[in-house]
Order: C-alpha cells, then sequence, then structure tokens
C-alpha cells in the first residue's frame, strides 16, 4: 500500500546518526554534511517506487553533491520480513549500482523513527544550519517512472537550498511503500 509523509517542516533539525554503511565504514551527520546543505534519503532494495527512479536518485545525487550538497540513503526496512533489504544485498545493490553517497544500514529503525520517516522513498533536505527545507518527491513518477524532461523537483529545489538555504514554499509529497516496520 502507498503511503504519503507529511509536508515540509521548515526549520525542523536533522536528528544525529551513527550508521553503518555498504562499504564497511560508519558515518555521522557529520560525515555526510556537506557545505550548502545535506540530503537524507530514506529508500530500500525492493520497493517498486524506488527501482523506477533509481537512475534518476543516482544522477540527482551525483549533480547535487558537486553543488555542495551531502548526500546519504538509509535503509530502515525490516530485513527478517524483508530478505531483499538485508544489508548484504544492501551491498551488492550499491556496488552494482555505482552509488556515489554512502549506503546506511538502520537495523534498530531508530534513525529512521526519529526522522518520521513514513515510506521508501523519503527525501529529507537540510541546509548548511540542519534546517529542513524540502521534504518532497523526486519528481512526478510513482511505481513507472515518469517520461523525460518532468520537472525534476528534489534537484530543483536542493539546488535553490544551496544557494539559498532556504527550500520551495510550494512541494509535492512523495509517495511509495510504507517504511517495513519490525513486530514488537
Amino acid at each position: 500500500m502507498a503511503a504519503i509523509p507529511p509536508v515540509c517542516d521548515f526549520g525542523w533539525k536533522t536528528p544525529d546518526f551513527s550508521l553503518p554503511a555498504t562499504d564497511g565504514k560508519t558515518y555521522s551527520l557529520d560525515d555526510i554534511r556537506g557545505p550548502n546543505g545535506t540530503l537524507i534519503m530514506f529508500i530500500c532494495n525492493h520497493c517498486p517506487y524506488v527501482l523506477a527512479i533509481m537512475d534518476r536518485i543516482i544522477r540527482d545525487a551525483r549533480e547535487l553533491q558537486e553543488l555542495g550538497i551531502g548526500v546519504a540513503a538509509i535503509s530502515a526496512n525490516d530485513a527478517v520480513a524483508y530478505p531483499d533489504d538485508s544489508f548484504e544485498n544492501m551491498k551488492k545493490m550499491a556496488q552494482a549500482q555505482g552509488f556515489s553517497f554512502p549506503y546506511l544500514y538502520d537495523e534498530t529503525q531508530d534513525v529512521a523513527r526519529a526522522y518520521d520517516a513514513i515510506c521508501t522513498p523519503d527525501f529529507f533536505g537540510f541546509n548548511s544550519d540542519d534546517e529542513l527545507q524540502y521534504r518532497g518527491r523526486l519528481d512526478e513518477s510513482r511505481k513507472e517512472a515518469a517520461g523525460p524532461g518532468v520537472r525534476r523537483d528534489l534537484f530543483e529545489a536542493m539546488k535553490q537550498v544551496a544557494e539559498t538555504g532556504r527550500g520551495p514554499k510550494d512541494q509535492i509529497a512523495s509517495m511509495g511503500c510504507s517504511i517495513k516496520w519490525k513486530q514488537p
């Protein structure tokens, strides 16, 4: 079932974290933060919404990194119930896709809860003061990639954040598969 996150809570401060990555390192917010802002993306390996836009996520991440935006992706899904999202499979995906950003594993789901992540993909764009400025979609894609030439909502918003420190007032929420929470 599709899930839709809430609108951007402008100024909300990014929580810190320390998570293992598919490259064998452990990253904190300080390791990810860029001089012009930070993009934290909640994704996973099996979600059709993520898979439909993976090439665009990779493209936009690279271009945003060139603009001084630090980028990381986090998978928080229950890997027991969803083995495609296991840490080993995350490693395979990051390598196969050539991620230019760390792919972090939130096994306890504490970071996803701290961010109030709702779905995959869920994008959190912060300015250089760690204030939330964007929580919207990548573009108009859903379970299938939108056609070529569509507006690049995430890229344009984060470019604006890099240049001005402020995100756009009007944002369209992302849509995706709900985070697969562990059962208590």
